[in-house]
Order: structure tokens, then sequence, then C-alpha cells
């Protein structure tokens, strides 16, 4: 065999075994890409909803500024079924349109939670203390009269998203990381068994709270 055909198959060799080994790293680097774009169109779809769906909330402030309480309580209904965190300003709306319609222990809920939330700076804050005020003595004067309220949806049913930070003050103990319980002999002060040092609680934690499912650290 000439010198020239050696060469030849020594390059035919050298060529199989580079293919051999970029091989796997083509096939892994196509379903890297596979999967990223699978990732990248499950994003986009879910974008699409999340905007729909928060067209919907825009058409339930607009029922409600317009006096269509019943109108707006379904589309707030429909917002709160289909997505996964319920935005802040969705629970002013909604505990709003609710003390209009009269349903007051849904609208004490939903307005505590927008408060505790979004505290003295939220932007709806004084108008969601006024409407507390009165959302509560209207349900003390129900309590007296034994008047029922059938469904009400409480906002222990669903997960409310806390915003970008993911952090909310302990409404336990109002983020002073002490519970201060009164008693005969004067007041007796504990550290709080929920809320981290600074009085804060993580998303997860607020939202297990309000169920009832968050255990206590100490």
């Amino acid at each position: 065999m000439s010198i020239s055909h050696r060469v030849c198959g020594m390059k035919v060799k050298m060529a199989g075994c580079i293919l051999l080994v970029l091989l796997p790293l083509m096939i892994r680097a196509q379903q890297t890409d596979e999967k990223t774009r699978v990732s990248e169109y499950r994003e986009q779809q879910e974008q699409r909803k999340r905007a729909a769906v928060m067209q919907q909330l825009d058409s339930g402030v607009y029922y409600m500024d317009n006096g269509m309480y019943t109108a707006a309580d379904e589309k707030f209904r429909y917002v709160l079924d289909n997505l996964k965190g319920v935005p802040s300003d969705l629970t002013f709306y909604f505990g709003k349109n609710s003390f209009f319609l009269k349903k007051n222990k849904q609208s004490i809920d939903w307005l505590n939670k927008y408060i505790q939330l979004k505290g003295t700076g939220g932007r709806f804050y004084e108008e969601a203390i006024a409407l507390k005020k009165k959302g509560e003595a209207a349900f003390l004067q129900e309590k007296s009269q034994d008047v029922r309220k059938a469904g009400e949806v409480l906002s222990i049913d669903y997960d409310i998203d806390c915003g970008p930070t993911g952090k909310v003050t302990c409404p336990v103990c109002k983020g002073d990381h002490v519970v201060i319980k009164k008693g005969a002999l004067g007041n007796a002060y504990k550290t709080c068994p929920y809320c981290n040092e600074h009085g804060i609680l993580t998303c997860e934690e607020y939202n297990q709270l309000i169920r009832g499912e968050l255990k206590a650290k100490n």
C-alpha cells in the first residue's frame, strides 16, 4: 500500500473518531435547544393566558366603577380561578366589590389581605381601611340579625401573590417580632413563633399562615 493510501486511511479514521466524539455533543445540544424552545413556548403561552385573564380583571374594575357589581363579581371570580397567584390589587377590588354586594364577611377578609400585603404604602390603603370599617359595622349588625350570606369566597382558599419582594410583614405581630398578651397582672411579651427576627414572612409562609398550616417555630 502506498504512503498516500495509508495517509488517506488515517485521515478517514481520524474523521470517524472525531465524528464519534462530536455526535453525542451534537445530539445533546439539539436536545437542549429543543427543551429551550419547548420552555419558551410554554412561557409564552402562560404569558398570553395571564394577559387574557388580566383583561378580565380590567373589565371587572370597569363594571364595579359603573355600579354593575354582579357582573364585576363574575369577572373577579374568573380571575381568582385562573391565576396561580392572586394579584394584590385584586384582593382590594374583590373586597371592595363584595362590600357593595353586601357580602361583608367576604369583603372584610379580602380587604384585610390587601392591608396586610401592601401596608400603609398601598395606593388603596385609605380606601381599604374606610371600607373595612364600614364592612365590620355592617357585619356586626348582620350577626345580631343572624343573616347568612351564601356563596362567599374567602381568601383562605387561594394563594396570594405577595409581589416582587416575595415577603410580607407578619400579621400576627405586626412586624415587631413580639406578641403582647394582656393579663390581669400586666402584659406578657413573647417572641412571635411564626416570623423571622425582622418580623417578616416569606410569601409561602404567609399563605400557609392564613390557611392555618404554618407551624410555630418555638
